[in-house]
């Protein structure tokens, strides 16, 4: 039987105890550019920061919504203010997030994300799956964890210590859905939607919300690494829950990389996802965006993905089309176009740019 013990990579919190060189499946190649361009370049301007009580109490002429308008069509992300959830709630989540990667390995290793140390899941405790044996791997471990549907939780995956991880995140996933409807409600009046639920409407019965914990470890070569290569997200719309205190995001444009410095003050950081590009018909992009790392500290983040129905097909919204607007993007079930995102990232490439007509 072929040796295929590449597909299983170390945990990347034991790799970087151990080494002071990366191996070199971390690698990334000369082409796509090392030394300096990862440090990335300073934004032209500040993040743009949104006000949402401000934002959802605004008429469509108001500053604030032009605000969110040219921030979703410049750059595709935007901070959120004011978003209604307790910096309490947000600062014990992360600390529990931590206390759980510093863990022993083998008490996180009863949540792997792999079955019977072998093949690989979404949910669980672990990496990214590889797909093929020169795939370049991401300096990062993470916990994925189905949020909803709540019938479909798998609480086998979920931390039992620390004791309050489960009450935190069931709470903060709570009210993370408020935020995002929010959200999604302005976006609806933004596309000039009759219903200001038009987007929320195209999630079908059950919706389907992931919570990503992201432990990026310090990286004895930050000039050569990445903490999780180029890419776009799947979903509708993101949250992130970011380090305030380490950064290391950076978005892509006009082929230039930007470094969002560390969020501060427990704003959340708001990102476009593929299926929120298709639905709009391309009038939202999804951002490319990437994670450096770092020589001396370790980050943490967590990101709520928000999408479909896994069996729901995601399409340009009806509404938006006619003669002079034709759907740019074929239809495709969110649980394939999942399945395909895991794909192309393995390849460093775009899923949508597959789905163009």
């Amino acid at each position: 039987m072929a040796d295929e013990s590449w597909r299983v990579p170390s945990i990347v919190q034991e790799l970087a105890a151990t080494v002071h060189e990366p191996p070199s499946r971390y690698l990334i190649p000369e082409q796509d550019g090392r030394d300096d361009q990862l440090a990335g370049a300073e934004m032209p301007d500040p993040v743009p920061t949104i006000d949402l009580q401000r934002l959802l109490a605004s008429d469509p002429a108001d500053e604030k919504v032009t605000k969110l308008r040219s921030a979703l069509l410049s750059w595709g992300f935007f901070l959120v203010t004011n978003h209604g959830i307790a910096t309490s709630l947000m600062d014990d989540l992360m600390a529990a997030s931590r206390e759980f990667f510093r863990k022993p390995l083998e008490e996180k290793q009863v949540y792997s994300n792999l079955i019977e140390g072998k093949k690989w899941q979404l949910e669980g405790y672990g990496n990214d799956p590889v797909k093929t044996q020169d795939q370049i791997l991401d300096w990062c471990d993470r916990l994925h964890l189905r949020v909803e549907p709540e019938d479909e939780r798998n609480l086998d995956r979920w931390p039992g210590h620390p004791e309050s991880f489960r009450g935190l995140l069931h709470e903060y996933s709570q009210s993370g859905k408020r935020v995002k409807d929010g959200i999604l409600r302005a976006m609806a009046r933004l596309l000039e939607l009759d219903d200001d639920d038009g987007i929320i409407g195209q999630f079908g019965d059950r919706a389907s919300t992931n919570a990503r914990f992201n432990y990026y470890p310090a990286c004895p070569r930050p000039d050569l690494v990445l903490g999780v290569s180029p890419h776009n997200d799947a979903c509708v719309l993101t949250l992130l829950l970011a380090d305030e205190l380490v950064g290391g995001l950076q978005f892509l444009r006009d082929g230039t990389w930007y470094c969002v410095p560390p969020v501060r003050g427990r704003a959340l950081l708001v990102n476009v996802g593929g299926s929120l590009e298709i639905m709009s018909n391309g009038v939202f992009k999804s951002p490319v965006h990437r994670v450096v790392t770092h020589s001396q500290k370790e980050r943490m983040s967590l990101a709520m993905f928000y999408a479909t129905d896994l069996e729901k097909e995601v399409q340009p919204i009806a509404q938006l089309l006619d003669e002079k607007h034709p759907a740019r993007y074929k239809k495709i079930k969110y649980r394939d176009l999942m399945a395909a995102h895991y794909e192309h990232f393995s390849r460093r490439e775009r899923v949508i740019e597959s789905l163009n007509i």
